[in-house]
């Protein structure tokens, strides 16, 4: 059982920047993929990014690429989200999740898909104001 709490969200003008962070429970998460979905009102929940269990492999959305990192720190069991050049449409309440994803290259494909993902946090609201 993982329990995920994410925090570091807020108000922010376009063009700032924001660093959350999901601190985990237990004592596997360091054996868990993490990864961070957002969801507008009246949208459909949707990947941000991904980080591999022990950071070596990460993966974007292309909305955010080049202005968002993802890390960890296993020792801490915590994964963070840095944002960057953030704009009006980023706002969304962001969700990190823990889940078990295959080694190799179905990795890259199944840490978009958010049903791959046992563990959800209860999320943190992000506005970006124009």
């Amino acid at each position: 059982q993982v329990q995920l709490v994410e925090s570091g969200g807020g108000l922010v003008q376009a063009g700032g920047s924001l660093r959350l962070s999901c601190a985990a429970s237990g004592r596997t998460f360091s054996s868990y993929a993490m990864g961070w979905f957002r969801q507008a009102p009246g949208k459909e929940r949707e990947f941000v990014a991904a980080i591999s269990w022990n950071g070596g492999i990460t993966k974007f959305a292309d909305s955010v690429k080049g202005r968002f990192t993802i890390s960890r720190d296993n020792a801490k069991n915590t994964v963070y989200l840095q944002m960057n050049s953030l704009k009006p449409e980023d706002t969304a309440v962001y969700h990190c999740a823990a889940g078990k994803l295959p080694s190799g290259f179905a990795w890259f494909a199944f840490s978009v898909d958010k049903s791959r993902y046992d563990y959800w946090g209860q999320g943190t609201q992000v506005t970006v104001s124009s």
